[in-house]
C-alpha cells in the first residue's frame, strides 16, 4: 500500500534542501530589496544591472547582516506573531463552527474515499466583515499594521509552516497512515520537503486542504486591504486612493473569492490527490501566497501610479479574457469528471477505462486553464507599470511554476496510460499556449 519512492522531483535531496532554504530566503528579499525602508525598488534600465550586481557583491552589508544576532532579532516581531496564531486559530475555529456541506474527494488507494467539509466561502465572509466594520468603526489608519509589520508577519507564517512540516513528518510514521508516492523515499530531507503523509489528519481536521484555501489565501485579501489602507492614510482617504491599487484589489479579490467559493473544485487538483503535504505545500499556503503574491500591492502602497482610462480598460480586458479561460477550461473538465458533458466533448477512451478530452479547451492545450492563469499573473502586475522589474516576479515565478507543474502532470500520465499518452499527444500537441507552447 506505501511502495517506496524510486524517482526524485527538484534533483532529490539536494534540491529539496535548497529551495527549503530559498523559499522564505526570497519572501524575505522582496522585502529588503523593494520597499520604502530599502528606499525603492531596483530601475528597469538593464544597462543598470551590472552595476547594481557589482554593488551588491562588493557591499559588506549582506555577510555583516548575516553575521549579525540583531539583524536576526530584527525579523521577529513578538507581537506580529500573537497576531498571525489569532488569526490561524480564527481560521480553525471558523471551520469548526460554521456549518457546510460534506464532499467526498478522490477515490484513494485503499478504495475508500475522504470527506471533506466545505465551508471556506463563508469563512472569508464572517473574517471579512470584520475586517471592514473595523475599518468603518475606526478608519483606514486601523488596519495599515500589515504593511508596518510586514517582516514579523513573514517570520510568524515562516514558523507556523516550520511546526507543522515537523509535525506531519513526525506524524507520517505512525501505524495506518497512507502515504504519499512521492515522498516514501527514506530519505529524511528530501520526505520532509516533498510531503510523506498524502492526507494529514487530526481528527476529521484535514490539514493539507484546510491550510491550500484558509489562513493563507485569506490573508493574502487582507493584505491586499491592508495595502489600500496604507495609501489611503498617506493620500487623504479612500477616494484618493489610485487607480492601479484599486485594480490590483479587484482582480486578487476576485481570485480569492472565486477560489473560495468554488472550493470542491480543489479536490481534484494535484496538490490534493497526489502529493503529500510537507514542508513545499506548507511554506507556499501560508508563506508564498500571501506574502509574494501581494508584492504589486505592497509596491503600490509607497509608489502611487495612476493609470488612466486607456491603460485601466486594456488591462482589464485582459485580466477578463484570462479570468473567462480559467473558468471555462476548469469548468469543463470538473463536468467531464463528475460524469456529466453539456458541451458534447469529444474524447477518447484509454486502455485503463479512462476518458481524455480532445475538444473544447482542452483540445486546445494539455493545460488551457495555466494559460488563463498566467493571463491574470500578468494583468495583476501590469498596474505597475514599467519602473521596476521586480512587481513582474510573480508572472515570471508563475511561468515557472505552471510549466514544472506540467511536466509533473505529463509524467505522471504518460506512466498511467502508457501508449495511449503518445495517442493523445498527437491530438492534442499543445501543452499550454496553442501554437506557442
Amino acid at each position: 500500500m506505501n511502495p517506496r519512492t524510486t524517482s526524485y522531483e527538484f534533483m532529490g535531496p539536494p534540491g529539496a534542501f535548497l529551495v527549503t532554504l530559498l523559499t522564505p530566503a526570497i519572501t524575505y528579499a522582496l522585502y529588503f530589496e523593494c520597499s520604502e525602508q530599502a528606499g525603492g525598488c531596483p530601475p528597469v534600465s538593464f544597462s543598470a544591472i551590472p552595476e547594481l550586481i557589482t554593488a551588491a557583491l562588493s557591499s559588506p552589508k549582506w555577510w555583516q547582516s548575516w553575521a549579525s544576532v540583531e539583524w536576526w532579532a530584527s525579523l521577529w516581531d513578538t507581537q506580529a506573531f500573537l497576531m498571525y496564531l489569532a488569526w490561524y486559530i480564527f481560521c480553525v475555529i471558523a471551520w469548526a463552527i460554521i456549518p457546510g456541506d460534506i464532499v467526498e474527494g478522490t477515490p484513494l488507494r485503499t478504495g475508500g474515499t475522504k470527506k471533506y467539509k466545505i465551508n471556506a466561502f463563508p469563512t472569508l465572509l464572517l473574517a471579512l466583515g470584520i475586517v471592514c466594520g473595523n475599518i468603518g468603526l475606526h478608519g483606514p489608519e486601523s488596519f495599515t499594521f500589515l504593511y508596518e509589520r510586514w517582516i514579523g508577519f513573514v517570520t510568524a507564517s515562516v514558523v507556523m509552516a516550520v511546526v507543522q512540516a515537523l509535525y506531519v513528518y513526525a506524524a507520517s510514521f505512525l501505524p495506518g497512515k497512507l502515504l504519499a508516492l512521492g515522498g516514501n523515499s527514506g530519505n529524511p530531507i528530501y520526505d520532509f520537503f516533498i510531503g510523506r503523509e498524502l492526507n494529514p489528519s487530526i481528527g476529521s481536521f484535514d490539514i493539507k486542504s484546510f491550510n491550500e484555501l484558509r489562513p493563507g489565501l485569506i490573508l493574502w485579501l487582507f493584505v491586499d486591504i491592508s495595502m489600500v489602507c496604507e495609501q489611503a492614510v498617506r493620500r487623504g482617504g479612500f477616494a484618493n486612493v489610485t487607480d492601479s491599487m484599486w485594480l490590483v484589489l479587484a482582480f486578487q479579490a476576485w481570485y480569492v473569492i472565486d477560489g473560495l467559493y468554488n472550493e470542491p473544485a480543489i479536490f481534484t487538483t494535484m496538490d490534493i490527490t497526489t502529493d503529500g503535504f510537507g514542508f513545499m505545500l506548507a511554506i507556499g499556503d501560508l508563506t508564498w501566497v500571501p506574502f509574494t503574491y501581494s508584492l504589486q500591492a505592497r509596491y503600490l502602497a509607497f509608489h502611487p501610479v495612476e493609470l488612466g482610462y486607456a491603460w485601466t480598460a486594456g488591462i482589464l480586458l485582459l485580466n477578463i479574457l484570462g479570468y473567462y479561460i480559467f473558468r471555462e477550461s476548469n469548468g469543463e473538465k470538473n463536468e467531464f469528471r463528475s460524469g456529466r458533458n453539456p458541451k458534447n466533448l469529444k474524447y477518447f477512451t484509454t486502455e485503463s477505462g479512462s476518458k481524455l478530452i480532445t475538444s473544447g479547451w482542452w483540445g486546445l492545450s494539455r493545460h488551457p486553464n495555466y494559460m488563463g492563469d498566467l493571463l491574470m499573473a500578468l494583468a495583476w502586475s501590469l498596474p505597475t507599470k514599467f519602473d521596476t522589474p521586480i512587481t513582474y516576479f510573480y508572472v515570471s515565478y508563475f511561468v515557472v511554476l505552471l510549466i514544472h507543474r506540467q511536466i509533473r502532470d505529463d509524467e505522471k500520465c504518460e506512466k498511467k496510460y502508457g501508449k495511449d499518452w503518445d495517442k493523445y499527444k498527437k491530438m492534442v500537441p499543445y501543452r499550454i499556449v496553442p501554437y506557442l507552447y
